[in-house]
């Protein structure tokens, strides 16, 4: 670790943080700032020598990471010092106590702003963001108001999947399961339906406290119970709904485990416990998207497998394009597997004669 401040140049920034040393900012905090958008340009820029193509999307695909993997490392090599009660010490810093201590709350380090301490800058305006998405909120057109994620919680911005929920014919309204409920953004929807109990479960206690307080904003938390489970409550539900993370990879950050799930765990257990969890004609609900199949991450082939070894049956399936940048941005890495991207609701049952058996 070095000493940096105002005097010290973007390249020589770049080139430590590269070589492994961090930088103990000690000049002004928008100059440190400017520092990091000036790395970020640098890291952007890619290496000079043009590397081979990938030989195929599974491989294009863990490149991608592994560059981002790095990218995110030198650039967070760049800390900001605090003083007690979460106070950054730096000329014309912002009061971040607030974004600090939610961030923090209910983790081992909650106790983090009772002595000095540094956190990198990058990290830094993560928590500054997510605090004004909770307090600002995230439009949900399917659901006609606002969703207040909290950090670490994922924030339902892609909102194809919710349309999708909002538009199949329900089952039944009169019970309804929702497995890793997160912001509980479909518990809401689902509630909004009309349909009269929804159990929403989630391990995750953050998420379970950001389900609730979305839940009381919404006026709808008389007619949703939240439980702390991993995958389903106890008993049978006429319709249980599951959004997994889509793609089969390992988690970086905890704000990632909603979008990777290693080896599919999730997805797998979902469709190995529905059966025991579905009442006689009932529906299981599965949005996922086949992203993973146009990377080479999984096949359509093993999906099926997965649900015919679990005795059930597709009843139906609902599908919609996706409608973020990134599936028109011709320049990401990804774009091919992102420009062929469809998300599904697979309507999943008991075949009558497993029922009646």
């Amino acid at each position: 670790m070095v000493v940096a401040d105002d005097t010290m140049t973007a390249d020589a920034a770049w080139r430590l943080a590269c070589e492994g040393t961090a930088l103990l900012w000690r000049g002004d905090y928008h100059n440190a700032r400017q520092l990091l958008q000036a790395m970020g340009r640098r890291a952007d820029r890619g290496p000079r020598k043009r590397a081979r193509e990938p030989a195929a999307a599974a491989e294009a695909f863990h490149l991608h990471r592994m560059a981002q993997a790095q990218r995110a490392r030198a650039l967070g090599m760049l800390l900001i010092p605090f003083e007690g009660a979460a106070r950054i010490a730096l000329r014309r810093a912002p009061d971040v106590a607030e974004a600090v201590a939610e961030a923090i709350a209910g983790t081992p380090d909650a106790d983090l702003p009772a002595a000095p301490f540094v956190i990198s800058l990058r990290e830094l305006l993560g928590l500054i963001g997510a605090h004004e998405w909770r307090r600002k909120g995230v439009w949900v057109p399917a659901l006609e108001a606002r969703i207040h994620p909290w950090y670490g919680v994922f924030s339902p911005l892609r909102g194809e999947y919710l349309d999708l929920v909002a538009r199949v014919p329900l089952p039944s309204p009169r019970l309804a399961f929702d497995i890793g409920t997160g912001s509980g953004v479909i518990a809401a929807l689902l509630a909004r339906r009309g349909v009269a109990r929804v159990v929403a479960t989630d391990q995750d206690a953050r998420a379970l406290g950001c389900a609730r307080e979305n839940l009381d904003r919404l006026g709808l938390a008389g007619g949703v119970e939240l439980l702390q489970a991993d995958l389903f409550p106890p008993g049978r539900a006429p319709l249980v709904v599951c959004n997994p993370p889509w793609v089969p990879a390992r988690p970086g950050a905890a704000i990632e485990h909603a979008v990777y799930d290693p080896d599919s765990r999730m997805l797998r257990g979902f469709l190995a416990g529905l059966a025991a969890h579905l009442e006689a004609g009932g529906e299981g609900w599965l949005i996922l998207s086949d992203l993973a199949e146009h990377l080479g991450l999984r096949t359509r082939a093993e999906l099926l497998g997965w649900i015919e070894t679990a005795g059930l049956e597709v009843v139906g399936r609902e599908d919609i394009r996706p409608r973020h940048r990134k599936a028109a941005d011709a320049g990401d890495a990804l774009h091919a597997a992102r420009a062929a991207e469809v998300t599904s609701l697979w309507r999943l049952a008991v075949p009558c004669r497993a029922t009646s058996a």
